[in-house]
């Protein structure tokens, strides 16, 4: 879809939203990856805009479900406590796009998968899981990594606009050898040269410090860092995702990365100090020839010949023995086999032969490194599709790990999709969690003909939590979740409204009720009514006249309704409806409200305010207390 086609997003937003994601590839990929953070992220969007425009977007079927911004609220909230159980980005976003249907297929399709969820996730280590999927994201790209110490050759401009191209040069200076005029002595400034041919009539048969490499191979086969490197800088994603596919028994080609990238990243810090290695052996094989020197009896003519410079065949044999222990030695610790001493006593040791043998040793190092790199590079690239598949898949596996670790600790049931409304054993989502005698679960039915309630009772008694419950069930149930019931049957309906508590209405805002209230019971939609408390809308007589009147449409239509009130005799004198009660029996010895919460059938319950009083009085001292006292007698 079109960002214009968007509903609530004119052109001046349109505009301010491709300006601020980079143009519409970006949000192309914005909703593909269904990144919400990118549009909250906007100044302006909101998070309930976001989650409406990406919707709609995605050409998710989103019912007009909820009505009221209290249906709203409590719609959010279920999302919120929802998003508490997820550990990544994604499952989050997958969270906020969850929204109410009324595709009984859909519905009951997302129910099963999440009570599947709920079972899969009761027999998971979820401690363990939460741990190593926490922050869970995508692999990570990475930024080249320049060496001067290297450079890569090339044979003519068309091979350098090639590798330009390629990018190559981030990671290593490139030298077009039909451009330079001192080629030979510009290679050799360079630790190594990757010779990049096409025709290989370059001549570097002299050099020793290169390496040949078709400029027909695959890129990682010219740089294997563009594959290794991805890898190191994601190694600790792809570990865990690994542990999460051992702990779900699901195969895993990750397990295979660290070893790979270990042996590579160990060779490259083996690196043996020669020049150290010969000093330390220098200074024992001195103190062998000092030892070994003293005991030689020379004749007259080896003495001459020592006069003369040179060395008795006694002294020559002695050097030569000694210092050839030295080789065996050397080479035992360096894996290189050669002679860097001058023989003489203290032994000197050739500079020349000593830097001949260091370069030898970094273009050996190197080769080695560089086909070990060639070897991982080529395994990496070949299974880098199939990791990313992976760390994706345990992505949306965290969205099934939110949904049931959510079912799983509330202890969702689901619903099953009826003509009415029927609860056992329902709570409201704030006390599933809580501990305590005062948590009650509730049993109730809005059937027809009694498709619409007054509901009565005891202040504190419950009733505007049997609502929010009521709409908790009806809101989840739209949007594919299992609910906080033992049992349940639940209507689908086209809207939900709940209006929460209204106290004193001006004129003004009297005549704005009226205004929003009387399209919703004259519309034909099939919807469920909650209304908590509205006598204060105007004076008692007209409240009592306008609300009968919405009793009375409400009845006649194919919607239910619950109106909580403290008018139902005066309302029953208007309408025949029935009238279900919360009764109030006491106060505790700690002075709580004895109540059975489950509301009687057809029981017209007082709201006992001189409980509350009574409650007050405990708990009050000196004069305020006497002023509660007297009033209490008149409910005597």
């Amino acid at each position: 879809m079109n960002l214009n086609e968007v509903n609530g997003v004119g052109d001046k937003l349109s505009e301010k939203i491709l300006k601020a994601v980079g143009g519409r590839e970006e949000l192309e990929k914005i909703v593909k990856d269904l990144d919400l953070k990118r549009l909250i992220a906007i100044e302006g969007i909101s998070q309930r805009k976001a989650v409406e425009i990406m919707n709609q977007l995605l050409e998710n079927p989103s019912q007009e479900f909820l009505k009221s911004e209290r249906a709203f609220q409590l719609y959010e909230e279920i999302i919120e406590k929802i998003i508490s159980y997820s550990n990544t980005n994604y499952a989050e976003n997958r969270i906020l796009l969850l929204s109410p249907s009324k595709d009984k297929t859909t519905i009951k399709k997302q129910i099963d998968f999440v009570m599947d969820a709920k079972e899969k996730v009761s027999k998971l280590p979820i401690i363990k899981l939460k741990g190593l999927m926490k922050k869970l994201q995508l692999p990570k790209k990475v930024r080249p990594d320049y060496d001067p110490s290297k450079a890569i050759l090339v044979e003519t401009d068309e091979d350098s606009d090639y590798l330009l191209d390629l990018g190559f040069n981030q990671y290593y200076p490139i030298i077009n050898a039909s451009s330079s005029t001192m080629l030979e002595e510009e290679i050799r400034s360079y630790e190594l040269i990757y010779y990049v041919y096409t025709e290989g009539f370059l001549e570097v048969g002299e050099m020793n410090n290169y390496i040949m490499i078709s400029k027909e191979a695959p890129e990682h086969k010219i740089i294997p860092e563009l594959i290794l490197d991805y890898f190191n800088e994601n190694s600790d994603l792809f570990n865990r995702v690994a542990e999460i596919r051992r702990i779900l028994n699901e195969k895993t080609i990750l397990e295979d990365i660290g070893p790979m990238l270990d042996e590579v990243n160990s060779l490259k810090k083996r690196d043996v100090d020669v020049e150290k290695v010969v000093n330390s052996v220098r200074s024992d094989l001195d103190e062998e020839l000092k030892v070994a020197i003293k005991e030689i009896d020379l004749e007259g003519n080896e003495v001459l010949d020592l006069l003369n410079n040179d060395m008795p065949p006694k002294i020559a044999k002695i050097f030569d023995e000694i210092i050839g222990k030295g080789k065996v030695i050397i080479k035992e610790e360096t894996g290189m086999d050669f002679d860097p001493f001058l023989r003489q006593y203290p032994l000197e040791i050739d500079e020349n032969e000593l830097e001949r043998i260091k370069l030898m040793q970094s273009i050996e190092k190197e080769n080695n490194l560089f086909d070990k790199k060639i070897t991982a590079a080529n395994y990496l690239a070949s299974i880098k599709t199939q990791a990313i598949d992976e760390v994706k898949e345990t992505l949306e596996f965290d969205y099934e790990f939110t949904l049931g670790s959510f079912a799983y600790e509330y202890d969702l049931m689901p619903a099953k999709l009826a003509d009415d409304f029927k609860l056992k054993g329902a709570l409201h989502l704030e006390l599933r969690l809580e501990k305590g005698d005062y948590i009650q679960r509730i049993d109730y039915d809005l059937s027809r003909p009694d498709n619409v309630a007054l509901l009565t009772g005891a202040n504190s008694g419950g009733k505007t939590t049997l609502l929010e419950t009521i709409a908790q069930i009806s809101i989840m149930t739209h949007m594919g979740l299992p609910v906080c019931v033992k049992e349940a049957e639940v209507k689908l309906l086209d809207e939900i409204y709940h209006f929460s508590k209204k106290r004193s209405l001006d004129a003004g805002a009297f005549e704005s009720f009226l205004n929003v209230f009387m399209p919703i019971v004259t519309t034909d939609t099939e919807k469920l009514i909650l209304l908590d408390e509205l006598e204060g809308i105007t004076e008692l007589e007209a409240a009592v006249k306008i609300i009968s009147s919405f009793i009375e449409m409400i009845k006649d239509s194919n919607s239910y309704a619950i109106i909580v009130t403290h008018m139902a005799k005066e309302l029953m004198n208007y309408s025949d409806v029935r009238v279900d009660g919360i009764e109030a029996k006491g106060l505790d010895e700690k002075y709580n409200l004895i109540v059975d919460r489950t509301p009687k059938m057809n029981c017209l319950a007082r709201s006992t305010p001189e409980f509350i009083l009574k409650r007050i009085y405990e708990n009050s001292e000196g004069t305020l207390k006497e002023v509660y006292g007297e009033i209490l007698k008149k409910f005597e």
